[in-house]
């Protein structure tokens, strides 16, 4: 099988190839990826030898056709993902998001190549912080940021292409992730460079909002559980049921840091501020046998720690 991964250069994606690599050694992988900020090829330098690398756009129409001509499977990670990005510049984020997502529909389409479209729980909204509900698919999409707009636009391609034009095509919605090689913007890794590099870490007012926490490795076998046993047309929740303050992990953070709690610097909240993230993992448990093998978060904090500080020291 020829696959091809968008965005496999960013962290969910380059913790896709290199766990596929080693599960499934037969598979054929090209990665597709603009290498902006958030990408590095460096995040592939264990398998560079094992794969095939492009340096290039989604929104680029005429390398997106020929690259999927030239696949079986086409895995779309591609993204723009960063929330407070998204409230300084929302064009870029519906370009590449929806107009590069609609690039690699099209080109399914014409050369008939299965796909599996990667998207994030943030297209639901939020839930209040008392709510015992989660996120299901009868949970109607309600986004609150440019970034959840536009990735709840191009979920909703991806189906009308899939009815319209007979798009072989799945999709995924995940909870936040955490593992190796994440970027330094988000919530982990950014607490553990504050703490160490200045003794502070922000957090967005009361660092009471809620998240559902999933390991990067769990989500790639979702997504391959998704790819191999997944119907046509079918959407598939993946979360560990691991809901946590964004506090509860600054405060872990600091506790294996050994810094007290003045280390907290409680900053104004981020407009459109999601309050809580639950999901519903029932259906991939049910359809597809996918089940989460990693422990809480924060029991896997002091690895996540030791990790980052590893990072910094290089």
């Amino acid at each position: 099988m020829k696959m091809l991964v968008t965005g496999g250069a960013g962290f969910i994606g380059s913790n896709f190839v290199t766990r596929t690599i080693e599960t499934k050694p037969h598979i054929e992988i090209t990665v597709l990826d603009a290498l902006t900020y958030a990408g590095s090829s460096n995040n592939l330098d264990q398998v560079k030898e094992q794969i095939s690398f492009v340096q290039g756009d989604i929104r680029n129409t005429t390398l997106v056709d020929e690259l999927v001509r030239a696949s079986d499977l086409v895995v779309h990670f591609a993204a723009e993902s960063h929330n407070d990005n998204s409230l300084k510049n929302p064009a870029l984020f519906f370009e590449t998001n929806v107009m590069g997502t609609l690039n690699i529909a099209n080109s399914c389409v014409t050369h008939d190549v299965r796909l599996h479209h990667i998207s994030t729980d943030e297209v639901f909204g939020d839930l209040p912080l008392d709510s015992l509900e989660a996120f299901s698919l009868d949970t109607a999409y309600n986004p609150s940021s440019p970034y959840s707009a536009s990735k709840a636009a191009g979920d909703h391609l991806v189906r009308a292409w899939v009815r319209s034009f007979g798009l072989r095509a799945t999709i995924s919605n995940c909870s936040n992730n955490y593992g190796p090689r994440q970027h330094w913007e988000k919530l982990i890794p950014n607490t553990i460079r504050s703490l160490l590099r200045e003794g502070k870490a922000p957090v967005y007012g009361s660092g009471l909002n809620v998240r559902d926490w999933i390991h990067v490795d769990d989500h790639t076998d979702g997504v391959w559980l998704a790819v191999e046993r997944g119907a046509i047309g079918s959407t598939y929740l993946f979360g560990a049921r691991d809901r946590q303050t964004n506090l509860s992990i600054v405060n872990s953070i600091r506790e294996i840091l050994g810094l007290p709690e003045s280390a907290i610097d409680f900053v104004a909240d981020r407009p459109g501020h999601d309050l809580k993230y639950a999901v519903d993992p029932s259906l991939a448990e049910k359809d597809l046998g996918w089940f989460p093998k990693h422990t809480l978060i924060i029991e896997m904090m002091p690895e996540l720690v030791d990790l980052y500080r590893k990072d910094l020291s290089r």
